[in-house]
């Protein structure tokens, strides 16, 4: 007959599965086991095996049948047994001839960039460690014991109520805490409004259908993912008054970014916020609002959410990717009333949840105030690398236009015609990485916004910024 024993983490710092099996006994059973178990090498040189009374207490064998398996491996030289050390597996110089061991490879370190000025991308070592340590801790120990149960697939109620009240504050936006719903970022949403694509083919399920208005510059990603889901995305011209809402008609939805567009810049024209509100109107329609930076803005006043226009035309999308850091994994979605039973039932009973106890670490870090002291003080600091990138380039590169710099985490250079390719692959020979504003296009945009590039400037340390704009302006085509 078989037994097996599994230690708890406690005794020896290790989990461990053994199994008594074989001739000759318990006691030479847990020999061969324990043997077998150093042979193989699940039990490592130097690991402490637990007090011989633990183990035939585990067992239910006799002390001393523990105690002679110990004394018979130390004599073999598999253990050793020292007063106050407790018995451990022996260090040995060689492994033994029967064993088989698989070479262990160290971690492969891919060689990254040595400017990293890609958009959307925050400055990590700026991340508020202590601040945030203190909410998680607060949040620790008040929550209640039901937020370590099944929870809710809105989301913990504590942090959609306190994001009531700080988008109504800070965004405008009009809701209560009913028609929130946490997910884990603006792609987890898009996923669960327009469903997920298979293996064999697009999404069946989702709450929208397309076709869906798109700005004819953004994301490839979120493009891709929506053709996953067997949406057809229709692109909209852009111009200086942000995308040309006129060319809406028989689609279903519009996805747009008004407070900042991505990644040109600039805010929806006031003219053209009403227009689109009035186009969901008498279409039925919906615009989904990416409110992807909303609190990042320099030289203008806050331009509020377009959700406060019309709470039943406009599903508000945030998160925390650009103010926190994209490691929470932390987003809402606003939601018109009649869609909130459709985006639960899609999201499922288990499946696709935040952590609760970021959840909960959020709310309290918002609600106490931190949040808002982060985002000032990042504010700022983005502001002066903002500053410092457009005076670099008027010192050095006077003709390089710099364009959509009011608000945000990145900049356009605008480039002279023909010579995107070719810098973007000159930055990546001196290891700086950038991205091309062609690799943002629609392609099925008719029309191009030019030649430039989409520089961030919030990813660099303090420390390595100057280095990497003085790297910057060494690669920029000359006039």
């Amino acid at each position: 007959m078989t037994e097996s024993w599994v230690n708890s983490a406690e005794r020896i710092g290790a989990d461990l599965h053994l199994e008594l099996s074989g001739p000759g006994g318990r006691r030479a059973a847990l020999t061969r086991a324990l043997r077998e178990a150093v042979r193989s090498g699940r039990l490592t040189p130097g690991t402490r095996l637990p007090p011989y009374r633990s183990l035939a207490a585990d067992l239910g064998v006799a002390r001393n049948t523990v105690a002679d398996a110990y004394a018979e491996l130390v004599a073999e030289g598999w253990l050793t047994a020292r007063q106050g050390s407790g018995t451990r597996v022996a260090e040995r110089s060689e492994p033994l001839r029967h064993a088989v061991r698989t070479p262990v490879k160290a971690p492969s370190r891919a060689r990254g960039p040595r400017h990293d000025l890609r958009q959307g991308t925050p400055d990590a070592s700026a991340f508020p460690r202590a601040a945030w340590a203190a909410s998680y801790r607060r949040a620790l120990q008040a929550a209640p014991n039901e937020a370590f149960g099944p929870g809710d697939p809105a989301g913990r109620r504590e942090l959609r109520e306190t994001l009531t009240e700080y988008l109504a504050r800070a965004r405008g936006v009009r809701t209560e805490p009913d028609r929130i719903v946490i997910c884990s970022g603006f792609a987890h949403a898009l996923r669960l409004l327009f469903g997920r694509g298979t293996p064999d083919g697009p999404a069946a399920g989702g709450v929208l259908r397309g076709p869906l208005g798109v700005e004819a510059y953004g994301l490839g990603f979120h493009r891709d993912l929506l053709a996953a889901a067997g949406v057809r995305t229709v692109p909209l011209p852009l111009d200086e008054h942000g995308a040309r809402v006129d060319a809406l008609g028989r689609e279903r939805a519009a996805l747009l970014t008004p407070a900042h567009q991505f990644p040109t810049g600039g805010p929806l024209h006031p003219e053209r916020r009403a227009a689109v509100i009035d186009w969901a109107r008498a279409r039925g329609a919906v615009v989904l609002e990416d409110d992807y930076d909303g609190e990042f803005r320099y030289d203008r006043r806050p331009v509020g959410a377009l959700q406060g226009l019309d709470p039943e035309r406009v599903i508000h999308l945030g998160s925390v990717s650009k103010s926190l850091s994209p490691a929470l994994r932390l987003g809402w979605m606003v939601l018109p009333q009649r869609y909130v039973e459709p985006v639960l039932a899609a999201k499922g009973e288990r499946e696709g949840w935040a952590s609760v106890l970021d959840q909960l670490a959020l709310a309290d870090f918002v609600a106490c105030g931190s949040y808002d002291r982060h985002v000032r003080r990042m504010r700022q600091r983005y502001r002066r690398r903002r500053d410092r990138l457009v005076a670099a380039l008027a010192a050095q590169a006077p003709h390089i236009e710099v364009t959509g710099i009011a608000a945000g985490l990145h900049a356009v250079l605008r480039l002279p015609p023909g010579t995107e390719r070719s810098t973007v692959k000159a930055a990546a020979w001196q290891g700086i990485a950038l991205d091309g504003l062609a690799g943002f296009r629609h392609p099925e945009s008719p029309t191009a916004a030019g030649d430039g590039l989409v520089v961030g400037y919030a990813a660099p340390a303090e420390h390595a910024y100057g280095a990497a704009l003085e790297a910057l302006c060494g690669v920029l085509p000359p006039e």
